[in-house]
C-alpha cells in the first residue's frame, strides 16, 4: 500500500473533548472521526485494526468449540417482554417502531435471540452441547458517553451463549471460554485482571470480568496486597470486624436534641461520636413495598448489592413525601427504631457487630443514642449491603488489604443457568425422555474497546505503539526523498520482498519534509520502521527501527528483510 493512495488523515492537535490518550491518539492518528456524541466512524486505518481484533476472537473462539453466526440488530419486542426485559433493562434499549405498529429494540445483547433460535432448531440431548458467536453491532443508549470508544452508543461486540444439558456441561463451556479469554487478551498485548462482578441487567452468576488497570478506566477494582483477591466496586467487600467491645448496652436509649444534624458528619461532631458508631438508615421503594436500608456511619450503601437482597425488579431512594409519610420526620432523621411494621429493614453484616449506637428518632431535629440492635428494633434480615473502602481488611486472606485501582472492562462471562431457557421455551428431550431447560452460559468481549484499552496500555509520548498481531500495517517504509528515482527502486523493491516475506506494508511515498514522516510514523504506531534515505544513497544502506523500543539497526540493503523478521521476533 502507497500512502499517496491511502487516506489517513493524521491531526497535530487533538480534538478539545479527548481527555484520554485513546482518544486523543485514535483521532489524531487518523483512525476514527466522531459522528456525534457516542457515536464513531472508523476510517481506513482504524478498520484495518478492528478487523484484526476481531481475527484473533474469531480464531480462539472457533479453536474453543464455538460456532459463528450472524444476529439480526432489530429485536422484536414480544421476545423482550418473555424475559422481563423490556422495561427493566438498564440502559434502556433504542427503541424502534415500524409502519404497522410493531415495536423493536436495537439489540444491546442477544440473549433472547439466540435462546429462541436454539428453541427452534435443537429439541434433544444428542444436538448437545453448543456454544454459538457473534461479532456484531451493539446499541446502548448511554446517558453520558465518554472516553472516545471506552463508552459509546454505538460499538463493536463478540458475544457467545453456550447450551448445555446439566450444570457439569455449563462448567466445561464456561471453562472453554475463559481459557479462550486468557488467549485472546495475551494475543492482543492486554494484561487482564480477573475479577468478580455482577451480571447486571444479564442476570446469571458465577460472573467474572476481564479487567485492563489503567488510570483512564471508568471501573473500580478492589485488589488485595497479600493475596488474589480481586472483585469490582459492585460486589466487593471486606472482612466482618471483631463484635463490639462495648459489650454493656446501655439500660435504654435517649433521644437528644440535634438540630440541623442531617449528615453523619454534623451529627457526629454535635454529639461526639465517631461515625462508627452511627447507623444510616436510607429508605428504598422496592417494586411495590419499602424497605429501610442500614449501614454503618462511615460506611456508603451499594445499591446493587440492596437490589439483590431484595429481589427487586426495580429500586429507587424514597421521596422526600414518601420518607415524611413513613417517618413523620424530613430527610436525614430517620431510623429503625419505630419503623412502620410494613417496612422491612435489612442492615448490613456489620450491624450485628455494633454496640450501642447513634440512629434517627423519626422526629425532626433529634436523634437517639444507645440504641441496642437487638433489643430495640427488628431486622428481617442481614446481608452484604456496603459497599467495599480502600484499607479494608480482605474478605479471603488474614492480613491483607484492599486498594482501589482504575480498570477498563474487556470481557465479561456468566453463567445464565435455565433464566432464559425457561422465559422462552429452549427445552431439550433428555436421555431418559424428559424435556428439560437448557443450562445456558454467556460471554462478551468490546471488541472496538478493545482499540481504546489497547493504545492506553501501549503509547508514549510521540504516539501509539501497536502489538504486531494488531497493528494496521506491520512495516512502514519511509521513503525520505520521493523524487530520487534510485532511492524509489530500492522502496518498492522492499515493498515487493516484505510483502512476498508475509509483512502488509505501507509505504510512505508523500512529498512531505522527513519530520513529518517521522512524526506520522510514531503517532500512527507502525511496529517496524525501514528509512530509505541519506544514508541509502551513500552507502547502499537502511536503517530499521522498531517501535516499541526504539531498537535500531543500519544494514544494507540486502539484509533488511533478514533484520526486519529478528526484530519483530524479538518483539
Amino acid at each position: 500500500m502507497r500512502a499517496t493512495q491511502y487516506y489517513a488523515p493524521t491531526l497535530r492537535q487533538a480534538p478539545a473533548e479527548a481527555e484520554i490518550p485513546s482518544h486523543k491518539l485514535l483521532v489524531r492518528g487518523g483512525f476514527i472521526r466522531p459522528l456525534t456524541s457516542g457515536v464513531f466512524t472508523y476510517l481506513p486505518l482504524g478498520l484495518r485494526v478492528l478487523r484484526r481484533v476481531e481475527q484473533v476472537v474469531r480464531e480462539e473462539m472457533n479453536r474453543a468449540g464455538a460456532l459463528e453466526v450472524f444476529m439480526a440488530v432489530l429485536e422484536p419486542k414480544e421476545l423482550w417482554e418473555r424475559t422481563g426485559r423490556w422495561d427493566s433493562f438498564q440502559p434502556q434499549p433504542l427503541r424502534t417502531e415500524d409502519r404497522t405498529g410493531r415495536w423493536f429494540c436495537l439489540g444491546p445483547t442477544h440473549e433472547e435471540v439466540i435462546t429462541d433460535l436454539v428453541a427452534r432448531d435443537v429439541s434433544s440431548y444428542k444436538q448437545l452441547p453448543l456454544t454459538l458467536y457473534q461479532i456484531q453491532t451493539k446499541f446502548r443508549d448511554e446517558i453520558r458517553p465518554r472516553g472516545g470508544l471506552i463508552r459509546v452508543k454505538e460499538f463493536t461486540m463478540k458475544d457467545a451463549y453456550s447450551f448445555d444439558i446439566d450444570e457439569a456441561g455449563l462448567a466445561r463451556s464456561y471453562q472453554a471460554m475463559y481459557e479462550a479469554y486468557v488467549r485472546i487478551f495475551a494475543r492482543l498485548g492486554l494484561a487482564t485482571l480477573v475479577v468478580q462482578a455482577e451480571a447486571g441487567s444479564m442476570g446469571g452468576s458465577d460472573t467474572r470480568e476481564f479487567m485492563v488497570l489503567s488510570d483512564s478506566g471508568e471501573d473500580t477494582v478492589f485488589v488485595c496486597d497479600k493475596c488474589d483477591y480481586a472483585a469490582n466496586a459492585e460486589c466487593a467487600t471486606s472482612r466482618l470486624p471483631e463484635a463490639d467491645s462495648e459489650t454493656e448496652p446501655a439500660d435504654d436509649y435517649q433521644r437528644v436534641d440535634t438540630p440541623g444534624a442531617t449528615t453523619i458528619q454534623a451529627i457526629s461532631e454535635m454529639l461526639g461520636t465517631p461515625p462508627t458508631k452511627l447507623l444510616k438508615t436510607l429508605l428504598y421503594r422496592a417494586d411495590e413495598r419499602f424497605v429501610a436500608a442500614l449501614v454503618r456511619g462511615d460506611r456508603e450503601l451499594n445499591e446493587i448489592k440492596l437490589q439483590r437482597a431484595t429481589g427487586a425488579d426495580e429500586l429507587r431512594m424514597a421521596t422526600a413525601e414518601e420518607i415524611l409519610a413513613l417517618t413523620g420526620a424530613p430527610v436525614g432523621f430517620s431510623g429503625p427504631v419505630g419503623l412502620p411494621d410494613e417496612v422491612e429493614i435489612i442492615a448490613d453484616r456489620e450491624i450485628e457487630f455494633l454496640g450501642n449506637a447513634v440512629v434517627g428518632a423519626n422526629e425532626a431535629d433529634a436523634h437517639l443514642v444507645g440504641v441496642n440492635v437487638s433489643r430495640d428494633f427488628a431486622v428481617s434480615r442481614y446481608a452484604d449491603l456496603r459497599q467495599a473502602a480502600a484499607g479494608d481488611p480482605c474478605p479471603q486472606c488474614e492480613t491483607g488489604r484492599l486498594a482501589t485501582r482504575r480498570a477498563i472492562e474487556m470481557g465479561h462471562i456468566f453463567k445464565l443457568d435455565t433464566k432464559y431457557s425457561e422465559d422462552l421455551g429452549a427445552l431439550y428431550t433428555s436421555e431418559d425422555g424428559e424435556q428439560r431447560p437448557m443450562v445456558m452460559g454467556c460471554y462478551g468481549i468490546g471488541v472496538s474497546r478493545a482499540l481504546a484499552a489497547i493504545v492506553e496500555e501501549h503509547h508514549d509520548d510521540a504516539g501509539i505503539i501497536w502489538p504486531l498481531e494488531v497493528a494496521p500495517f506491520g512495516v512502514v517504509i519511509l521513503l525520505l526523498d520521493p523524487e530520487n528515482a534510485k532511492l524509489a527502486a530500492v522502496a518498492e523493491d522492499l515493498l515487493t520482498q516484505l510483502e512476498a516475506a508475509g509483512y502488509e506494508v505501507m509505504l510512505d511515498d508523500r512529498d512531505e519534509r522527513p519530520g513529518v514522516k517521522f512524526k506520522d510514523a510514531e503517532l500512527i504506531g507502525y511496529p517496524l520502521i525501514v528509512v530509505v534515505g541519506r544514508k541509502t544513497a551513500e552507502s547502499g544502506e537502511v536503517e530499521v527501527r522498531r517501535r516499541q523500543d526504539s531498537a535500531e539497526e543500519v544494514v544494507p540493503i540486502a539484509g533488511a528483510v533478514a533484520t526486519l523478521q529478528e526484530l519483530a521476533e524479538e518483539a
